[in-house]
């Protein structure tokens, strides 16, 4: 259904291959100019993704979750209940066909999220993501073809992250991962909500994009 504008669709609990087969059905339109850029926000079922610079030994643990290759860039991740995931279909020759200005885009719009439950978040020189701290909060992986993007960022809200021992995420051994559940404090974690998030995400998007 949408969410707050027409472009902007909340596909709620779906596979990683449905959701990844939805882009591919917004990207032909968007390529058609039947639509204008969209984003679509989702949470799967926990599965591993292997992008096109990820080997087989990124995943340490096959016995966790179930394991994909993709064809977004980047290497190994984890998505699953609790992490807010957004697709981003857009025409890249409206920006000026610049890929790294797109990635910095998709921060944009996480760092915005946890502006507004009160967190400080950071990009790293070298690195794509956003960060608080040395810790992983929301990764970025895309893909595009004739100028279109499809793939996007994960968010980690509530989700569990000790499915991110199974992995070598984002083939980084040197920093960790976190979440916003697990940096706020007491008291804001009681009144943590994922659709809030959801929705922050969302009005970012209208603004960036």
């Amino acid at each position: 259904m949408p969410l707050a504008a027409q472009s902007i669709f909340d596909l709620g609990r779906l596979s990683y291959e449905a959701a990844w087969e939805t882009q591919r059905t917004y990207a032909d339109r968007r390529a058609r100019d039947e639509i204008g850029d969209t984003l679509l926000l989702c949470e799967h079922p926990a599965v591993y993704t292997l992008g096109t610079t990820a080997s087989e030994r990124d995943v340490l643990d096959t016995s966790r979750a179930p394991v994909v290759r993709s064809d977004r860039g980047g290497e190994a991740t984890w998505h699953g209940p609790g992490q807010l995931v957004g697709y981003v279909i857009a025409d890249l020759q409206a920006w000026d066909r610049d890929l790294h200005g797109h990635c910095r885009r998709l921060e944009t719009i996480m760092l915005a999220a946890l502006a507004d439950v009160g967190l400080s978040g950071r990009r790293i020189d070298g690195l794509t993501g956003v960060w608080i701290g040395d810790n992983k909060v929301g990764a970025v992986g895309v893909r595009v073809r004739r100028w279109i993007s499809t793939h996007g960022f994960a968010l980690n809200v509530n989700c569990d992250l000790d499915y991110f021992t199974g992995i070598i995420p984002c083939g980084i051994t040197d920093r960790g991962v976190t979440s916003i559940a697990r940096e706020l404090d007491a008291e804001n974690k009681a009144s943590l909500d994922f659709e809030s998030v959801k929705e922050s995400c969302a009005r970012a998007f209208e603004t960036t994009f």
